[in-house]
């Protein structure tokens, strides 16, 4: 059956927001914080799947179709499914890109405060553990890097906290109370 006469979509539409994870979607209304190593890292995958990836797929894909039954050609059906997820990946980068708002770090004012950029050390008060994260944009985020999001609940707490603070949140685990020991802009 004709794809027009039915409701279903290939997902060729959408932009992929809907398939990210909570921890990676913007709060409704808000700008798209990220830092000008962020910013490069997405100018660079927009990059290689317009100038390479999508080009070659499109010549693999055009071959394939060339060589005849296309209902069981595995080169083409598997071509035109990773074609039309490298297009969503794309129009998804380009949404990102265009509501960008790049903060540098270096240029924040009141570096005695959390503010986005901000490289946080902490004490936990209950076991002591020290940890130090960064806060970054949502796309950017990655924990083994130590990079968190500014939208996460460890952020959000100590957003405008200074040196010697004690902040309390809600944590996964339950609520927590830790004490700022070193804020940095780096």
């Amino acid at each position: 059956m004709n794809k027009a006469f039915v409701k279903e979509s290939d997902g060729a539409d959408d932009d992929g927001d809907e398939e990210l994870a909570p921890a990676q979607r913007l709060p409704a209304g808000s700008k798209n914080y990220m830092t000008r190593r962020g910013y490069d890292a997405l100018r660079v995958e927009l990059d290689q799947l317009v100038r390479f990836e999508r080009p070659k797929l499109v010549e693999t894909v055009a071959w394939a179709a060339g060589n005849g039954d296309r209902s069981e050609n595995g080169d083409y059906i598997y071509g035109k499914k990773r074609l039309r997820e490298i297009d969503r990946r794309i129009r998804f980068l380009i949404k990102r890109i265009e509501s960008a708002e790049v903060v540098d770090p270096e240029r924040q004012q009141g570096l005695e405060q959390v503010f986005f950029g901000a490289t946080v050390s902490f004490c936990d008060l209950e076991t002591e553990d020290e940890q130090t994260w960064q806060i970054v944009g949502v796309d950017e985020a990655d924990a083994a890097q130590g990079r968190i999001s500014w939208i996460s609940p460890l952020a959000r707490a100590v957003l405008k906290a200074r040196v010697g603070d004690v902040v309390r949140f809600q944590s996964p685990a339950g609520m927590r109370e830790i004490e700022i020991t070193d804020v940095q802009y780096l």
